[in-house]
């Protein structure tokens, strides 16, 4: 059973919250965390030169505790999903990023471009069970703006209720530039047929000398930003992303962090953060670092305490697996995306997770942390709980307690 819920967005006073809970020996013994936890509470950020500290931090379980009571402070004992489809338009790019395995050229046997009667025909067996359609796509050398006006014309007259989370920086940039038109003008012309939001990937690392290693050609730091900054002064939500485990320094992983709180302190559009290391199966990155699970839960855990402004932080299953996902959640993540149905990037890239995880099963993976599944829409604006004493929640693992 659905019960519906008005509202279980973040706490208005998240900090004076926080500042009441009781705190663990493992924080109030630690100079570090226990400074993290007096800035947040006093209103202040956490520094950079902390975040490098945290990224270095000893405890990865006493830092998972500082997370974990952050993500309370904001959510309780929720975690978000949604019901969504992953459809992307082509995989034929002009550019050859080295750690993408998605991309194809134009002449590959394996290339494709979906017209737009196609997309909707790929979402046409999942309607009524999403609310959803996420897309995104390699730069098509002939499409303009007017392509993708139509593509989300068709899929609102065919599925109004749809949301449509489409493109990264470089796609919009790409197409503006193919149409010889501003960004600006691109994401009006497209919010007007239908985009609703942006999903916010092509972050990487929002460091110019490593994006110079592996992705020359691509947007730049600032490039990214700008996007991303145009979409929200229009009202237009977005997401925003980290690859990690390439070529970076811990020290490029906090400006990235800090790059962004800089940009949600301008703009306030950045809905939810979602890191993922890169996967390394058929790439051209044979120097990168790649990360441990280890790493992937302690970087969970500095954004949350860095990220103050962004009100979620996602650990994205289609990358880090459903376990590994699962753990994340007690390590300060609040949102495991959700039901996906189709998805090529990650699973090119090495993917192992499956995409026919349904509703029923992310709650019992959300369950099993000891955490309240919350079915959320695309703007974390309509929530839904799922009660677990409908589910056999006693045959899952022990709750991990840090």
């Amino acid at each position: 059973m659905v019960l519906n819920i008005e509202s279980t967005t973040e706490e208005s006073d998240w900090r004076t919250k926080l500042g009441k809970m009781s705190v663990p020996d493992c924080i109030a013994s630690d100079s570090i965390l226990s400074s993290c936890l007096n800035t947040l509470v006093s209103g202040g950020k956490v520094s950079s030169d902390i975040g490098i500290d945290l990224m270095r931090h000893d405890s990865l379980s006493a830092l998972c505790t500082l997370s974990d009571m952050i993500k309370k402070s904001r959510y309780d004992n929720h975690v978000f999903f949604n019901q969504n489809l992953h459809v992307n338009t082509t995989n034929i790019c002009t550019l050859s990023c080295r750690f993408c395995a998605f991309r194809k050229g134009s002449r590959h046997p394996d290339a494709y471009a979906l017209s737009p009667r196609d997309f909707v025909d790929r979402i046409e067996p999942y309607y009524g069970t999403i609310d959803e359609v996420h897309s995104v796509g390699g730069l098509h050398p002939d499409w303009t703006v007017e392509h993708y006006v139509e593509l989300y014309s068709t899929i609102k007259e065919a599925y109004p209720d749809v949301h449509i989370k489409s493109l990264t920086a470089i796609e919009i940039i790409h197409i503006a530039n193919r149409s010889g038109i501003s960004v600006k003008e691109a994401l009006v012309k497209m919010s007007g047929a239908g985009l609703d939001s942006i999903p916010g990937g092509g972050a990487e690392i929002l460091v110019d000398s490593v994006r110079d290693r592996i992705c020359r050609g691509k947007e730049s730091s600032a490039e990214y930003l700008e996007v991303h900054s145009i979409a929200h002064n229009l009202g237009i939500p977005t997401n925003c992303t980290m690859l990690f485990g390439t070529v970076e320094t811990l020290e490029d992983r906090v400006e990235h962090l800090v790059k962004l709180r800089q940009q949600q302190d301008e703009s306030n559009g950045f809905q939810c953060f979602v890191p993922y290391p890169f996967l390394p199966d058929r790439s051209r990155l044979p120097e990168a670092q790649l990360a441990s699970s280890s790493e992937v839960v302690r970087m969970i855990a500095v954004s949350r305490i860095m990220l103050d402004n962004i009100p979620h932080i996602k650990a994205y299953r289609m990358n880090f697996g459903d376990h590994l996902a699962s753990l994340c959640l007690t390590a300060g993540a609040d949102d495991i995306d959700g039901t996906v149905g189709h998805e090529e990037i990650m699973h090119e890239a090495g993917s192992r997770t499956s995409v026919e995880t349904g509703s029923n099963e992310l709650v019992r993976i959300i369950a099993s942390t000891g955490s309240v599944a919350i079915k959320r829409n695309s703007i974390y604006s309509e929530f839904s709980v799922f009660k677990e004493d409908e589910y056999n929640i006693s045959e899952l693992l022990p709750v991990l307690n840090n």
